[in-house]
């Protein structure tokens, strides 16, 4: 069935194939729609009984198809907007009740050329651009590319062919991801959507929007997502937070510290030290941290944030979320008290790093009923970090637990006006089964907002881990928003070409501190300034070699100084600018520009190291 409007042609078929077309382009998906279940049983979508009719309605108008196998039923529709021309995609349950594991649909466009010129946008951390002839293959991401997680920051993909774009937006994110096939050398990307179970279920109706470019760039694929975002109301900008808050502004320009106190590994934990156990405990006093505090008055810094891990009696990633008092052999809490009036008497930002997802069997108040239950019932264990035995807590209980522990915090007059909750913003959402307090991932991410709220509402700037669509409205800053291969060894395969999506789209709206590290080949300061981000003036990684933390080289902190002044002098400048544009100098990669809306331009060149701002 074919249908018309204005200048757009749109034919659909019966087994979830389908073209659109207009007078300037064609994208084609010849794939067959398809359900996995359980078991990995696949049933396609023309081995079903099927109907097919049109749709139209006083905004647009469409194809419908009405299947049913079994004693599942279920539509989809496909239709385009009278007053945009946009193309919606619909997944609409009508009797659903039977677990299974994804609904694919709909499926990869064609796009087979071997040309630089065609290219596939991934919001995968900041951004990732996979021309079609790229050298090195790409065929799965973090979290196998779910939305809401560092998998995509944003709920989209995008795809240019000769000036021909679309951006594929997922109105409806919280269980849908993407899925990419991109071999090494191309000659060809192939990236489609899919729809996960919603605890069992397909429990709601699906919907995506396709929208379609003439003259598409990098810049303008991510300025159709920024309009979309506006319209939700997720674009919430610094200037608007600065207005509920005044230490966003303070925050601006400071050089950030981040910094430990206690450290204890676990034996059963990854990480233990086997053949130097002496190396697992090791503690640095609160008086120590305010000394550094004290050098850096010193040389001059105005402002400064400090970020301070392991702070708790049981040290880094031990015992969440029961982590108080403050560490006894630190100082407890009269040596965090003088820290804190240190970073007060200089007008410093003071912030605390904290856990509401891990769950520690150490914890005294752990209880298995309060943490996630899997579909069958079972309850997810890993020893991975210091802290060894956990699962995840359920977070319905994550708000109770913040407030618990701020209050008892602030009650010992520590003066906190930022702080950080890890991995809210980078980990999936999660989804749990236990009757009691039974959670879907939508609901999920509404109680991580309500723990960023909680933070607001005692005038505390909300941190996390990374950033992420969901999460635009509350958060204010994060640990960084980095590029996928900063998190790789210097030698590692890159998946693509990396490119600011996700500040092409939300520059202005939330502050990213930038890696500083010099690699010997690259050096990561240039992407800060490309950015307009903040920088880390010295940084003690967690776990060697994990999340970023290499060791590159020996850092001299009065380099490290005179780098984050550069950086800072920029940020102060462009921090509340929306980021206008981007692209690539003389078609090298590496050579890139970004211009800001108060007409600030950046240059760099990664070939040797160089950058110039005007």
């Amino acid at each position: 069935m074919k249908v018309k409007v204005k200048d757009t042609v749109l034919e659909c078929f019966a087994d979830g194939s389908l073209s659109i077309e207009n007078e300037h382009v064609q994208w084609i998906s010849r794939e067959r729609g398809k359900i996995v279940f359980g078991e990995h049983q696949i049933v396609y979508f023309d081995e079903m009984k099927v109907q097919e009719v049109s749709y139209k309605s006083g905004v647009g108008e469409g194809i419908r198809h009405l299947y049913e196998w079994q004693e599942i039923r279920f539509e989809t529709l496909v239709w385009i907007e009278y007053a945009t021309g946009n193309v919606y995609f619909e997944v609409i349950p009508v009797h659903f009740e039977d677990d299974f594991e994804a609904l694919y649909w709909p499926g990869h466009f064609e796009f087979e050329r071997c040309s630089r010129e065609w290219i596939t946008l991934l919001p995968h951390m900041q951004g990732l651009m996979i021309p079609n002839d790229y050298e090195n293959e790409c065929t799965r991401l973090n979290f196998d590319g779910q939305f809401c997680s560092n998998g995509a920051y944003m709920p989209w993909m995008a795809q240019i062919k000769d000036g021909h774009g679309y951006i594929m937006i997922s109105c409806t994110p919280w269980d849908m991801g993407y899925q990419v096939d991109h071999p090494a050398n191309g000659p060809y990307t192939h990236v489609s959507m899919r729809h996960l179970s919603s605890l069992g279920k397909l429990a709601y109706r699906r919907v995506m929007r396709m929208v379609l470019q003439e003259d598409a760039t990098v810049t303008s694929i991510c300025k159709l997502y920024r309009q979309y975002a506006l319209e939700k109301g997720n674009l919430v900008t610094l200037h608007e937070k600065a207005a509920r808050c005044r230490n966003v502004d303070k925050l601006i320009g400071s050089a950030i510290l981040h910094k430990g106190i206690k450290t204890h590994l676990s034996k059963d934990c990854e990480f233990y030290d086997h053949e130097h156990p002496e190396k697992n405990d090791h503690v640095v006093s609160f008086d120590a941290r305010a000394e550094e505090i004290e050098y850096f008055h010193e040389q001059g810094i105005k402002k400064l944030y400090l970020h301070l891990d392991g702070w708790g009696e049981p040290g880094y990633d031990n015992a969440h979320p029961d982590y108080l008092p403050a560490c006894q052999e630190a100082g407890g809490w009269e040596g965090m008290k003088k820290l804190s009036d240190t970073l007060m008497k200089y007008d410093y930002m003071f912030g605390l790093h904290d856990q509401y997802r891990d769950y520690y069997k150490r914890a005294a108040s752990f209880d298995e009923d309060s943490a996630l239950m899997q579909k069958d019932g079972h309850i997810f264990e890993q020893c991975r970090w210091a802290g060894g035995a956990q699962s995840y807590l359920c977070a319905s209980l994550a708000p109770y637990y913040v407030k618990r522990n701020f209050e008892e915090v602030l009650a010992h007059d520590i003066h906190l006006e930022a702080s950080y909750l890890d991995v809210f913003t980078c980990n999936e959402p999660d989804e749990c089964y236990n009757e009691r307090h039974r959670m879907s991932r939508k609901e999920c991410l509404e109680y991580r907002e309500a723990c960023f709220q909680y933070l607001w509402s005692k005038n505390i700037l909300p941190s996390s881990e990374e950033v992420n669509d969901w999460a635009v409205r509350s958060q204010v800053f994060a640990h960084y928003g980095p590029y996928d291969f900063m998190l790789r060894m210097p030698d590692a395969a890159r998946l693509g070409i990396p490119v600011p999506l996700w500040n092409l789209v939300y520059h202005d709206c939330v502050i990213l501190p930038w890696p500083m590290d010099h690699t010997g080949k690259e050096d990561y300061m240039l992407y800060a300034l490309l950015n307009g981000g903040a920088a880390y003036v010295d940084k003690d990684g967690a776990y060697p070699n994990v999340d970023g933390a290499f060791d590159y080289h020996k850092k001299e902190l009065d380099e490290e100084i005179r780098r984050y002044r550069i950086v800072a002098s920029l940020q102060e400048k462009v921090a509340k600018c929306e980021m206008v544009e981007f692209g690539f100098i003389d078609q090298d990669y590496k050579k890139q520009y970004s211009v800001f809306s108060d007409g600030t331009r950046v240059e760099i060149n990664l070939n040797d190291n160089t950058y110039h701002i005007r």
